[in-house]
């Protein structure tokens, strides 16, 4: 989690994190009972791995603005000893405006795809759980983090994930 930053980071940023550690521990707690339950009783939980693998989506998207807003993807950095301060900054901004390009490209083809698949009413096999508003949650993280690049663009911060691997 990042500590520095405006008020609104944090909370956003400990709202997401809470969120995505719940899940995690959720997801964990789901896995062993389902575990425990197919080996020792022989009576695997009815949907286990379905609602296991709706919950990776929340937690992968979910984490997707919490990764950018901190700065943690995976990066290489080996130009940026040869650029000057300017040229860096320059630079990042570049990068956080394609990215925030992708992501808002991305946004609307999954608008698309979440309507199509909200109005073919698509839910999993097992236990019926409705693929449209999973997919409308993936929109929307993808969403917040395009929105998250177009704020570095012109609030780049320090770049912390470049830094610890030098």
């Amino acid at each position: 989690m990042n500590d520095s930053g405006q008020p609104w980071e944090r909370r956003a940023d400990a709202v997401l994190g809470v969120a995505a550690s719940a899940i995690l521990f959720a997801m964990m707690l789901l896995t062993f009972v389902d575990v425990v339950a197919r080996y020792l009783f022989n009576f695997p939980l009815r949907g286990g791995f379905e609602v296991t693998e709706l919950m990776l989506l929340v937690l992968i998207f979910a984490g997707l603005p919490l990764v950018s807003h901190a700065d943690e993807h995976v990066t290489m950095d080996f130009i940026d000893r040869l650029l000057p301060a300017a040229a860096l900054l320059l630079l990042k901004r570049v990068a956080h405006a394609f990215c925030a390009a992708v992501m808002f490209f991305l946004t609307w083809q999954m608008w698309i795809k979440a309507g199509r698949i909200m109005a073919a009413g698509d839910y999993t096999d097992v236990v019926k759980i409705p693929y449209g508003p999973f997919v409308y949650f993936m929109v929307a993280m993808i969403a917040l983090t395009g929105l998250v690049h177009v704020y570095k663009m012109f609030v780049p911060g320090s770049a912390r994930a470049s830094q610890a691997t030098t």
